[in-house]
């Protein structure tokens, strides 16, 4: 049986790509090894004892309004740095998760310290022959530990659920929201087709560009519009994945509509 590494499982992401290879032996790295001050030999350690075949590399400081500097450099680069060498001294298959944040605001260089993190993570990943996803909006189950980093259809529906007024920001903003099945299968078919693929960034997202308002829709939740003056400086109006840095022949197979439908089935059931 295939030995697999996957960091991050206590994670989103991380929990349901593990349950996508329960067929293999999973290896879990998760936050808590950093509670170690040498937290970098036990990874070493761990790496050159486990052996795994492949690493997918899911774990990260995701909150994008960390302004800790050695708290997310340590986690977001020089965590991956280590991994990354490791991968390309043993040949080993690298997928790395990084973020459409990684776009900022200008397409150009990202806008936040979280942004800059994945992005000079994923250049060290890419020019050692690893492969980097480009995640946009992800949601679906098992967000639920995410707190203000959730997805609003996430957030909106708890709120809803608590007889919350919802409030959206008006002048139509709008996102590529990519429901988490196939997050998991961008991850698959990267480590299925590695060899041609490898040494490169992708996007991955629904292709599409969605107002907030469809997703309350969808959903059957009523809302109303804060005033423009509540609109953060540097706001993000518009994000949306490019078909053409998609890996080739692999797509998405939910609409906003059918992920939202079956994410809201599961809510329902779970709250």
């Amino acid at each position: 049986m295939k030995n697999i590494l996957i960091t991050g499982t206590n994670g989103f992401i991380g929990n349901n790509l593990k349950k996508s290879l329960s067929q293999y032996n999973i290896i879990e790295i998760n936050e808590d090894i950093f509670n170690h001050n040498a937290w970098y030999i036990l990874l070493k350690q761990k790496l050159s004892t486990e052996k795994p075949e492949a690493v997918f590399h899911v774990g990260a400081c995701s909150n994008t309004l960390e302004q800790d500097v050695n708290y997310m450099m340590t986690r977001n680069f020089e965590f991956t740095k280590i991994l990354t060498d490791w991968c390309k001294e043993n040949n080993i298959p690298l997928i790395y998760s990084s973020s459409a944040a990684s776009y900022g605001t200008n397409d150009a260089y990202p806008s936040n310290l979280y942004g800059w993190s994945k992005y000079v993570a994923e250049q060290y990943v890419i020019s050692n022959n690893g492969i980097a996803l480009r995640y946009f909006n992800v949601y679906g189950p098992g967000e639920e530990h995410k707190g203000k980093m959730a997805s609003v259809a996430y957030q909106m529906y708890l709120k809803y659920k608590k007889g919350e007024f919802i409030k959206l920001f008006p002048k139509n903003p709008l996102r590529d929201f990519i429901y988490i099945d196939d997050v998991v299968s961008a991850n698959l078919f990267a480590w299925e087709n590695y060899e041609n693929l490898k040494g490169e960034k992708y996007d991955v997202g629904s292709g599409k560009a969605e107002p907030f308002e469809y997703v309350m829709e969808i959903l059957d939740i009523p809302f109303e519009y804060y005033s423009e003056d509540m609109i953060p400086k540097g706001y993000q109006f518009y994000t949306c994945s490019d078909e053409f840095k998609w890996m080739f022949r692999w797509k998405p197979r939910f609409t906003l509509k059918q992920g939202l439908e079956k994410y809201k089935q599961y809510l329902d059931e779970e709250t």
